[in-house]
């Protein structure tokens, strides 16, 4: 029989080692949890440091793709797109300028056209207005001539058209492209080895960017 004495003394030892487990186990979890939290933490750091580099990364992309669409749609605007603003008035004044091109020759392609007709239709009683000014041959240079200038304004503006596409996308491929302000050529006397181990002397270039 356990003298209680003793048994008061093992109930205590026994209190006090379930106690230290449980202070034990608390401890190992408490450090588990902040160890999990700090690899959390970090994980958001990581995280937010990725979302924050795709975002540069996202800003300093520009569309090629983007800027000939919408100089397709709308010439000038992917220049706008590139922040190349003074490019759309250049390409509107290049539109403007062939526009009032096609018409000047299409007005007098049309008037030479029809005195032609009116000339060579064999009816004495249509008389066309440039009888008295141009011969036949006249008549028929200049009705070829005025075509021909229009056709080349309709090919102009096309070119034009597509010019505007094209700048547009370079444009965009070149707009991340740095050049350093630090660009520099240095010219220097240097030697130069030829054959035989013979050296020349001569000029060397040296670019630095």
């Amino acid at each position: 029989m356990i003298h209680p004495s003793w048994r008061f003394i093992f109930l205590k030892k026994l209190f006090q080692l379930i106690i230290g487990i449980t202070f034990l186990f608390l401890s190992a979890t408490q450090t588990k949890a902040q160890v999990n939290s700090d690899s959390l933490k970090k994980q958001v750091i990581v995280s937010s440091d990725k979302t924050d580099t795709v975002k540069k990364e996202q800003a300093k992309f520009h569309s090629p793709k983007k800027a000939a669409l919408l100089s397709t749609v709308l010439p000038g605007a992917g220049q706008v797109y590139n922040k190349k603003y003074w490019k759309a008035p250049v390409i509107y004044a290049g539109f403007a300028g062939l526009a009032y091109s096609f018409q000047f020759n299409q007005s007098r392609y049309v008037k030479y056209r029809d005195a032609l007709k009116l000339r060579l239709d064999n009816d004495a009683s249509t008389i066309d207005p440039y009888v008295d000014l141009y011969s036949d041959d006249q008549l028929s240079t200049l009705y070829q001539y005025y075509h021909r200038y229009r056709d080349l304004t309709v090919i102009g503006g096309a070119l034009l058209y597509v010019l505007n596409i094209v700048d547009a996308t370079v444009d965009a491929h070149l707009f991340t492209f740095n050049v350093s302000d630090d660009l520099s050529l240095n010219i220097h006397p240097a030697l130069i080895n030829t054959a035989g181990n013979h050296f020349n002397t001569g000029i060397g270039l040296h670019l630095s960017f």
